[in-house]
């Protein structure tokens, strides 16, 4: 297990400066709070049982999945699903957005994504690219510049290289933006949505935790939270945390509720 520190850029020497490395410890770390849906955990560990197998799978010819890409509105916990991958997988999780490579010369964008694979090919990992949209946009219509095809075309002849022990996970808000030759090239697709109300309820109790409140403060948060992203909710139960650690006190539902006209989370309906 590597012992980098999280969160450090890669070597320049790696050409790949502009990633965050994650070890799996620290991924573990991240993830001790993670609500999957039901149909959502059964294909990553389906995923993960399948790694698991390469043998048999190569025996009959099966080819073994290595890619995923998970689309869905922000904040309902795709960047979480590429931590708990890597903390499962035990493997290090280098997080890549897309967005921060683009370079006003776009042959050095290409270069820039030629760089992120090699690595991810020479070193085994999980490599989560965030913001996929941002290069993998469709080339149909495309009023950008005509070279960001190029673009493209390297992302394409990237992923069919892509090979050996590290895993990819890709994350995008924006679906029906990706190219659809980009699209077809992910072996497994995951689809993220706004947590129901069970699941809300699962969280906000891993969100308070041990940590001493009235049963009242956890009601409230179900029913103004419901709606929300995890992030949302992460975000508001902190906050009422805060306050009531300020306040030498337990949680209170009067916490939650100046939490939430505070940080004003914007439900969807």
């Amino acid at each position: 297990m590597s012992k980098t520190n999280a969160n450090t850029r890669l070597p320049r020497a790696k050409g790949i400066d502009m990633a965050a490395f994650y070890s799996a410890k620290e991924c573990a770390r991240r993830v001790k709070r993670i609500v999957l849906p039901n149909y959502n955990r059964k294909i990553i560990e389906e995923f993960i049982t399948i790694l698991g197998m390469k043998e048999k799978f190569e025996h009959y010819d099966v080819p073994i999945p290595n890619k995923i890409v998970m689309f869905g509105p922000p904040g309902t916990g795709k960047t979480l699903t590429a931590f708990y991958l890597a903390k499962r997988m035990e493997l290090p999780l280098i997080l890549v957005r897309l967005d921060a490579i683009i370079h006003s010369h776009l042959g050095e964008t290409a270069s820039n994504v030629r760089k992120i694979f090699e690595y991810a090919k020479a070193t085994p990992c999980v490599l989560f690219l965030d913001e996929f949209d941002a290069i993998a946009r469709t080339r149909e219509n495309n009023d950008e510049v005509k070279e960001m095809a190029r673009v493209v075309n390297t992302l394409l002849q990237c992923l069919d290289e892509f090979e050996g022990g590290s895993i990819l996970t890709a994350a995008t808000n924006l679906e029906a933006e990706l190219d659809k030759a980009i699209w077809r090239r992910f072996d497994t697709k995951i689809t993220y949505s706004l947590p129901d109300k069970k699941e809300a309820e699962t969280y906000i109790a891993l969100l308070i935790g041990d940590f001493s409140h009235e049963e009242q403060a956890m009601q409230i948060a179900l029913e103004q939270l419901t709606g929300c992203s995890y992030a949302d909710m992460e975000q508001v139960v902190l906050k009422a945390k805060r306050k009531a650690i300020i306040e030498d006190r337990r949680l209170t539902a009067a916490h939650i509720e100046e939490a939430l006209v505070e940080y004003k989370p914007q439900p969807s309906l």
